[in-house]
């Protein structure tokens, strides 16, 4: 059951969608098949032992791409369980085909999700004319009751302005939006529509400065906060909290104190993209993470033991 009305969509966010936000990774058996014991442990330590805030699941490093609907669907559902109303989740809903778009979001509000977050589409034959894009956000704000959060990188072929996602964020339950873009067009659209909806990047580094400058509430979301933190050490959840309560000095200690991890992380990003080493990554901490399926390709032998030589380098789990 959806927890606030549409026309309450943005109040209830901006109340409520607070904290350092997760991506997950998808884990996979042998034999490609969805593990939901892998990806129940992995959310009970994600949950439970790194304090995440809240999970985006079934994005780009969730390979929701290879992901069949019932499968897309089963994530979200053991999703919401898992995190017991202590959590937020937020389900992925992009693809390329509007339909399936609006049957994953139907689904996530009838499961109890908290949000949808739905990629910008792919444009073809050049045509990602601003008002192709607000129109179809506007679509789904229509048929929707859920909070959405605007997600664009320019992997999909082009870079939203601020301006248009200003435009957008008027919409009545546009409550956030993942925006991969250079710091200084989302610190644009911080000052034309963060009163709108609430405003993040995906960069972890550049995090904590944002709150500072920027008075940032939201991490939405990528993998360092699973993959650089360990139940021993949860950094990237101290130094938010003490950002939160206005202790930067503190804050920038352990911030800093987070380099060599995040330059072995950056390092070990071999092979078909980022989600094969994050998983291998995974394992190296414990966690669950599995093979990749097509198009995306398993790590080579010399590229496996080159990603465990950068997470001795890392220091993580060492605490």
């Amino acid at each position: 059951m959806q927890k606030y009305k549409k026309t309450d969509a943005k109040a209830y966010a901006r109340e409520h969608m607070r904290g350092v936000y997760a991506a997950s990774i998808t884990p996979f058996k042998d034999d490609l098949t969805f593990d939901e014991a892998g990806y129940i442990k992995n959310l009970r330590h994600w949950f439970d032992d790194l304090k995440v805030a809240g999970l985006f699941t079934c994005g780009k490093q969730g390979e929701y791409f290879a992901l069949s609907l019932a499968e897309r669907k089963r994530c979200m559902e053991i999703t919401v369980q898992e995190a017991r109303g202590k959590q937020a989740v937020v389900m992925s809903c992009s693809d390329t085909h509007l339909e399936v778009v609006m049957e994953l979001a139907l689904h996530a509000q009838a499961v109890g999700a908290d949000y949808v977050i739905v990629h910008s589409p792919t444009m073809h034959f050049g045509a990602h004319t601003d008002d192709t894009l607000y129109e179809y956000y506007r679509y789904l704000c229509e048929h929707l009751t859920i909070g959405i959060a605007m997600w664009n990188h320019p992997i999909c072929g082009y870079t939203m302005s601020p301006q248009l996602c200003a435009r957008i964020a008027q919409l009545p339950n546009i409550v956030a939006i993942k925006y991969s873009a250079p710091r200084n067009d989302y610190v644009e659209l911080t000052r034309l529509a963060g009163d709108q909806i609430i405003v993040s990047n995906p960069s972890e580094e550049e995090w904590l400065q944002n709150i500072e400058e920027l008075n940032w509430q939201l991490y939405l979301c990528s993998t360092p906060p699973l993959l650089l933190q360990t139940k021993g050490d949860t950094r990237l959840h101290d130094y938010t909290q003490l950002a939160f309560a206005g202790d930067f000095k503190a804050a920038r200690k352990i911030h800093e104190s987070l380099k060599p991890a995040r330059t072995a992380f950056a390092a070990a990003k071999v092979g078909s993209g980022p989600t094969p080493m994050s998983k291998l990554w995974q394992e190296c901490l414990g966690q669950v993470g599995g093979l990749v399926r097509r198009p995306l390709l398993n790590l080579t032998q010399e590229q496996n033991a080159f990603i465990r030589q950068q997470f001795k380098l890392s220091g993580i789990g060492n605490k």
